[in-house]
């Protein structure tokens, strides 16, 4: 138990979060210390809780489907740090851009592991991938497709392809994060005829190899349902297409979506329960439609980093508006979270120096940015926050660093990476000189 507040949120924070006093530490470090040597805003991860995420998913979907590669969904977030845990931990890499296949360059993460989604991945990229040597592209839309191909036959290779399908399937996850439904800019609809022209073209492509089919319904999804009826759709697809000249089922993939929980109160799956819930209906629908055992992947990002990674930021300003609102401010924000604003995603909130003391007021968690929308948490309750206050958020690992921004010239937080009572500063944060850095004078 975690108590927070009087409520237990041990759910939300790390695995190595403990109450000591009335502070609060994290993978052994004090986190009221952690802001005094590195400053606030700071994101702080815990490697216990990243290792421990990595490890479920790979062994809970191994041991019911041996021929599993995970990749991880590097746009959740990418660091060189986080890079190396990866591939400790014998993950491959899911990018979408050339600038997270550059990280993963700059670390020496094996090419044969990395697969290439996007919806527009232009032909810069495209060329900078094939003389990488990657070992598979997602392909998303006719346009993909063609230029691929041409660039792959101007190199002199043959890429290894799988096409993206859109199973217009519904996962019941926020519109802004749905992907696919009918109405998608991801991935050649399978309802329309889309998906059968790309598949019989990419087959005949003299410079692609079509070696499987991808899918990917969204995030975060706390339904196991809405994959299993992907699967059937996916593999009515495929089964229909079993006898297409150059088109074989090597791999095959669900996506990911998996969620992580946010609030005390909205528990999602366990890996053990999504892989529960998702293979055996798969090696059903294969072995019914006599497909064999492709390779899998799968594509954790969220469920990896999300819960491992703690915001804090230092309480500021105070406005008090009677019988209406009491807004306290933080000196981070949208700057450095957008998903509140962008998704109206909700997160608890603890107050560090007060983890004790029971809620006493109402507040909402506002940023120090100028748009009205800059709110963190709207309508919680939490000890009477003074200025000078440390004000965390947990689960904030995914998405937040990722989509941080320098909004109204904002520099980005620092992350640490904590571990056995040590925090290892693994991106610095920035400074007026980063920002100015692209400018040229007149």
């Amino acid at each position: 138990m975690l108590n927070v507040h009087g409520r237990d949120l041990a759910a939300v924070f790390p695995l190595t979060a403990q109450a000591s006093g009335n502070g609060m530490s994290i993978g052994g470090c004090d986190l009221a210390d952690l802001a005094h040597r590195f400053g606030t805003p700071l994101y702080v991860f815990d490697e216990v809780t990243l290792r421990a995420q990595l490890g479920a998913f790979r062994d809970e979907f191994r041991a019911r489907y041996p021929d599993v590669l995970p990749l991880y969904a590097s746009k959740a977030y990418v660091g060189f740090a986080l890079l190396r845990i990866l591939q400790e931990e014998g993950y491959g890499l899911d990018v979408v851009s050339g600038g997270e296949l550059a990280f993963a360059r700059a670390v020496g993460y094996p090419v044969e592991t990395i697969y290439f989604h996007g919806n527009n991945k232009t032909p810069h990229e495209l060329a900078e991938a094939l003389a990488t040597g990657i070992g598979r592209y997602v392909v998303d839309n006719f346009y993909e497709l063609d230029t691929l191909d041409r660039l792959a036959g101007e190199q002199g290779v043959r890429a290894k392809v799988l096409l993206r399908v859109s199973p217009g399937i519904d996962p019941h996850t926020h519109h802004k994060t749905t992907t696919g439904i009918v109405d998608s800019k991801f991935g050649f609809t399978i309802a329309n005829g889309q998906a059968s022209e790309a598949l019989r073209r990419a087959a005949a492509a003299p410079n692609l190899d079509l070696i499987g089919i991808h899918s990917h319904l969204g995030s975060p999804i706390f339904e196991i349902e809405p994959y299993v009826e992907a699967i059937d759709v996916v593999l009515d697809f495929i089964a229909a297409h079993r006898d297409v000249p150059g088109f074989r089922l090597d791999e095959l993939s669900p996506g990911g979506g998996f969620a992580i929980q946010y609030l005390a109160d909205t528990p999602p799956p366990t890996p053990a329960d999504y892989a529960e819930g998702i293979l055996p209906p798969l090696c059903a629908a294969l072995d019914g439609r006599q497909l064999g055992r492709p390779r899998l992947f799968i594509e954790p990002g969220r469920a990896i980093v999300g819960r491992a990674g703690v915001a804090l930021y230092t309480a500021g300003a105070r406005k008090e508006i009677p019988g209406v609102r009491t807004y306290v401010s933080v000196d981070g924000g949208m700057a450095d979270n957008i998903r509140p604003a962008l998704y109206d995603s909700r997160y608890e909130v603890a107050v560090v120096n007060r983890l004790a003391e029971p809620a006493s007021e109402t507040v909402t968690i506002a940023g120090k940015y100028c748009e009205s929308g800059d709110l963190l948490a709207q309508n919680v309750a939490l000890p009477a926050i003074e200025a000078g206050d440390l004000v965390a958020m947990p689960a904030a690992g995914a998405y937040a660093p990722a989509m941080a921004s320098n909004y109204n010239m904002a520099v980005k937080p620092a992350i640490v990476l904590v571990r056995d009572g040590e925090a290892r500063l693994i991106r610095r944060r920035e400074t007026y000189e980063d920002l100015m850095r692209c400018e040229l004078a007149d």
